[in-house]
């Protein structure tokens, strides 16, 4: 099955599969989109990796939306924000969940979870996301397409033990714009052991202490012998995704 990525700047991406759409850490106030969140399409259910403010800013903005997290975040967002506990649905590391056309499987990330609002939450395990058209299992599924959201993170080998040879993404975003995640250097290290076809950078010149060359991105992942193709996109561009071996991807 085709799956369409959208990019919004920063960590945000809007992901369609089959009839189901998917966004991803939705936060407009970024310099790579021209977009606000009422100009996004119908979305059926919000991701959200952890609770700081730049991952969550517009999580409310989108209706009936199911909003998917960590049990914490998820329930500070209920009592917070004012979420219907019936729009949002808690999950845990390791787990898949079945959303529309989607299978979702949450894994960690290393990276810092607090949520400060005058007085600190404690949000639980950060997160990344693998969303994919069939559910992850031993058996090949040669044809399957799946798209692997690393969230804020640092290198871990859990990217080269588990995501890569267990859920097996064609393609990955992975956040290098330094200082708060990885940097150019371990983010193409990760795109290495995560053994995709397509990498894309994100989480990066939005603000002073993340700003990069990301051709340097480019650089490092040519130089860890990665056969993985980097597309830097334009924000608010998009584009489609085909499994298989190796992955297709139109622009």
């Amino acid at each position: 099955m085709t799956m369409e990525l959208r990019w919004h700047g920063h960590s945000c991406w809007h992901v369609s599969l089959g009839e189901t759409d998917l966004l991803i850490d939705p936060f407009f106030d970024n310099p790579h989109t021209s977009m606000g969140p009422e100009d996004v399409g119908p979305v059926d259910y919000v991701l959200l990796t952890h609770g700081h403010a730049d991952h969550i800013a517009h999580a409310t903005a989108f209706g009936d939306a199911m909003i998917v997290g960590t049990p914490e975040v998820v329930a500070y967002l209920a009592a917070e924000e004012g979420v219907d506990q019936k729009l949002t649905l808690g999950m845990n590391i390791g787990g898949t969940v079945d959303l529309g056309s989607a299978f979702v499987t949450m894994h960690r990330a290393d990276h810092t979870n607090g949520i400060n609002t005058g007085y600190e939450y404690d949000a639980g395990m950060p997160a990344g996301y693998v969303i994919s058209d069939e559910k992850p299992s031993q058996g090949a599924a040669p044809d399957a397409t799946a798209f692997y959201h690393a969230g804020d993170t640092g290198l871990m080998s859990e990217m080269r033990d588990v995501v890569g040879p267990y859920l097996e993404p064609d393609a990955a975003a992975v956040p290098c714009g330094d200082h708060y995640t990885m940097g150019p250097t371990q983010a193409a290290i990760a795109v290495d052991w995560v053994d995709v076809d397509h990498a894309f950078p994100m989480h990066y010149d939005t603000f002073p202490a993340i700003e990069i060359d990301v051709e340097e991105f480019e650089r490092e992942v040519t130089a860890t012998g990665s056969d993985a193709e980097v597309h830097v996109l334009d924000g608010d561009e998009t584009v489609t995704l085909t499994g298989g071996d190796p992955a297709g991807l139109d622009r």
